[in-house]
């Protein structure tokens, strides 16, 4: 069944949740999840590990269930939506991008820091090759001013991206922010336009409507929230406001409703919410998925987790350094215990 629609949505809770309960979807939980996401026309429905294919490790987190085995089990119950894959490239490698593809993901999305587009020549031109949706996926997007966000869309749409993405991983754009970024790109580029909220200042859906206002025709939601840090943009909120103002979706309110209360809810471990250390992550404009870590670094090092990601923010750590927050957490507590002892 086809619907008209103003924007399409990808659903990310099936891989931006990952980092929410730390990688241990099953495939029971998968499958039920995405056959109910297809039945309520979502168009996309993103499973990876969090940190993209190839993400389980001790670094980044082991999975309980391998992606693939995912991937599989959520293609072999859809009809219409299609499986989207992340792929980081330098954790993600072409053969499993391959393998993804002829399990039956439709769309890739390759993702990089917002001023390293230069890295994803190849894993594009590989996703177009094996006949795959291909978003290029630009990372921690505050931390570049949008002249050179636009350098690097630009970088993306030559290697044969179809829709480019300002990604917002920490939570920390300001809606107007969102909206010259957006505009920037709408202005400048020929493919689609796409933003990726987080919500850790309570901002995913203000910024997520500035985006789509200035024409991003992209969007990504988790249903119930679940995503790292404080999570993303709402799904089953967003639907039902752009139902309000009149923009389709095509997704069945209802029946996404029903999804959040009856199959994601008794999956969390605790609910999404804006916690303190989740605030911090949009305040110092640090990865959303650090959350973890850093409070695991704080436990064992018996310091604030604040302090560790304010001194991340400082440092500027991107995604995929995650093993430098054991080491800022030691240094912050042997000066901590240097000043004791003075």
């Amino acid at each position: 069944m086809t619907h008209e629609r103003d924007v399409l949505i990808t659903e990310v809770a099936l891989r931006d949740g990952s980092h929410a309960i730390r990688h241990q979807f099953t495939v029971e939980q998968v499958t039920s999840i995405a056959k109910a996401l297809d039945e309520a026309n979502v168009p996309y429905i993103e499973v990876s590990h969090g940190d993209g294919l190839g993400g389980s490790s001790l670094q980044y987190g082991l999975s309980l269930t391998n992606e693939l085995e995912l991937i599989e089990a959520a293609a072999s119950v859809v009809n219409n939506a299609k499986i989207a894959v992340l792929l980081l490239p330098g954790i993600g490698t072409m053969p499993e991008l391959k393998q993804a593809a002829q399990l039956g993901a439709k769309m890739a999305r390759i993702a990089t820091h917002v001023t390293e587009a230069d890295v994803s020549p190849q894993h594009i031109a590989t996703a177009k090759d094996l006949g795959l949706e291909t978003v290029g996926f630009l990372m921690m997007s505050h931390m570049a001013p949008t002249a050179k966000l636009v350098e690097q869309a630009k970088l993306m749409e030559s290697y044969g991206a179809d829709t480019v993405y300002v990604v917002d991983s920490a939570g920390a754009l300001l809606p107007h922010q969102v909206s010259e970024r957006i505009r920037a790109l709408k202005d400048t580029l020929t493919v689609n336009v796409g933003f990726h909220a987080h919500n850790n200042l309570s901002l995913a859906m203000a910024n997520t409507l500035a985006a789509i206002q200035e024409g991003a025709t992209r969007i990504d939601g988790s249903i119930r929230c679940l995503g790292a840090g404080a999570g993303n943009t709402q799904t089953e909120v967003l639907v039902s406001v752009l139902d309000k103002m009149g923009i389709k979706t095509g997704v069945d309110l209802f029946k996404m409703m029903d999804i959040a209360e009856e199959l994601v809810a008794p999956i969390l471990e605790k609910p999404q919410e804006i916690t303190r250390d989740s605030l911090v992550l949009g305040y110092a404009g640090v990865y959303s998925s650090f959350l973890l870590f850093a409070q695991r670094a704080a436990k064992k090092f018996n310091i604030d987790s604040r302090e560790i990601l304010i001194e991340l923010g400082r440092r500027q750590v991107v995604g995929g350094q995650e093993d430098m927050i054991m080491d800022v957490a030691a240094e912050l507590a042997a000066k901590k215990h240097a000043v004791n002892f003075i």
